[in-house]
């Protein structure tokens, strides 16, 4: 079985209570996923490259945690028992479905795309639970750990939940047909970081010439909600990417303004690792 993600540590650099994480950013669908859908729709909710965009988090004493399994598979940025009743071949009380599975797109997704059902058959207890005991609950372990351990050492910790976005909403989104920003920042509307760890972010995109918005239309979803407690000094903030900056849509490859972009993320990280290490030395 392919290990549910990878964590790239520091490189040679002095270690910061900094980690990115990237739940989207796999593609790999295990065996027993047998959706009906072709790959192509697949692909669709795939964070293409983000992993690889971020990465310059770690030259400067920041980790990335990332998923390796396609969260059409089970997703990692919805609550454990955001679950589609609508899926399953017998009730469940562990079903507490969100605003999410009321679109399709819960911890299981029940379309791949608007009015595309993922399944021609209704899933098992048994098949969700190995997905999340084998994969979800894997991922969460390690993020939890990692952000304690850093927290420990350093009494606060830092989290940016890294994601792209499509160039403009489809049907199951909230802003369907509406062309996107470059940048959106979700903090919960301030409730998961201190502001000026968010403004960071804003100032350097905008510095490079970006779009910048603020929890418009996205807010931050599970893992920001879950990992982030501002009086607790653990920080989280969400990082939507219009996928047309760093890449053709409609092929899933890089386009030519791919090194560039990532030059700019880079710059992004660096601000961002310089305002923690600040923090840490207060």
């Amino acid at each position: 079985m392919k290990s549910a993600f990878s964590l790239l540590t520091p490189i040679e650099s002095e270690e910061i209570p900094l980690v990115f994480d990237s739940p989207h950013s796999g593609i790999h669908c295990p065996d027993d996923f047998n959706a009906q859908v072709p790959l192509e729709f697949i692909k669709s909710g795939w964070d293409a490259f983000i992993d690889d965009i971020w990465q310059p988090i770690t030259e400067k004493g920041g980790y990335l945690l990332h998923a390796n399994f396609s969260r059409m598979y089970i997703d990692p940025n919805r609550a454990p028992d955001d679950i589609d009743p609508a899926l399953l071949d017998e009730s469940w009380d562990r079903c507490k479905p969100t605003k999410y599975s009321d679109r399709g797109m819960g911890l299981i997704r029940r379309y791949a795309l608007p009015g595309k059902a993922m399944y021609d058959r209704k899933l098992t207890r048994e098949e969700v639970t190995y997905r999340i005991d084998h994969y979800y609950s894997p991922y969460h372990t390690q993020l939890q750990t990692l952000l304690d351990d850093l927290y420990t050492r350093h009494q606060g910790v830092w989290h940016v939940d890294c994601h792209s976005m499509k160039s403009v909403g489809n049907g199951m989104n909230i802003d369907a047909g509406i062309a996107r920003p470059d940048i959106i920042l979700g903090d919960k509307d301030g409730q998961s970081a201190d502001p000026e760890f968010v403004n960071v972010i804003a100032q350097a995109f905008t510095h490079k010439g970006y779009k910048v918005v603020k929890n418009t239309p996205y807010k931050g979803g599970y893992l920001v909600s879950n990992y982030g407690n501002v009086a607790a000094n653990r920080h989280s903030v969400q990082i939507e990417v219009n996928r047309a900056l760093y890449m053709n849509e409609k092929k899933f490859e890089k386009n030519e303004n791919y090194e560039q972009f990532k030059r700019d993320t880079s710059f992004v990280a660096q601000q961002l690792a310089a305002y923690v290490s600040a923090q840490v030395g207060k």
